[in-house]
């Protein structure tokens, strides 16, 4: 396979491609700094910095800046480089995992709430007893009271 035919074939794959991320794949984003040799240093969400290495596939055919997201395989036996790069995230592929994650979760509680109206809540009871009014209360309001 030519370089330019294996090239049409990776960017496809990363262009067209939609990946969910597996449970021991984890999101992070590319920091600021990168050491060379097809390392780049990554953060996580909880803001743990590490080394991640390009695979071959990817080498002068994808390129990666400073910001971009990337799903990561874990390497249990690196010490400095901690992952490998399995796909790189980009705007499409971004909206598509909210997306997935907003069909996921089934909690209202995030909804937005108005907060210009006032809640009230209604107790209805089955008593008979609210059915008649007592006399003290019947009494219209047309009354007046004589004068002393």
């Amino acid at each position: 396979m030519s370089k330019a035919t294996k090239r049409k074939y990776v960017v496809k794959e990363v262009m067209e491609e939609y990946v969910v991320p597996s449970e021991q794949q984890q999101v992070v984003r590319v920091s600021y700094r990168s050491p060379g040799n097809n390392l780049h240093e990554v953060e996580t969400a909880l803001a743990q910095r590490f080394l991640v290495s390009m695979p071959p596939k990817y080498r002068k055919n994808i390129w990666i800046k400073r910001g971009n997201y990337l799903i990561v395989d874990p390497i249990e036996e690196g010490d400095k480089v901690k992952g490998e790069i399995a796909f790189i995230l980009y705007r499409d592929h971004i909206k598509h995992l909210k997306h997935v994650g907003e069909e996921e979760k089934d909690d209202d509680s995030d909804l937005f709430v108005n907060t210009n109206r006032k809640n009230f809540e209604y107790i209805i009871s089955d008593s008979e007893s609210n059915d008649e009014m007592p006399e003290e209360n019947a009494k219209c309001g047309s009354e007046e009271e004589p004068e002393q």
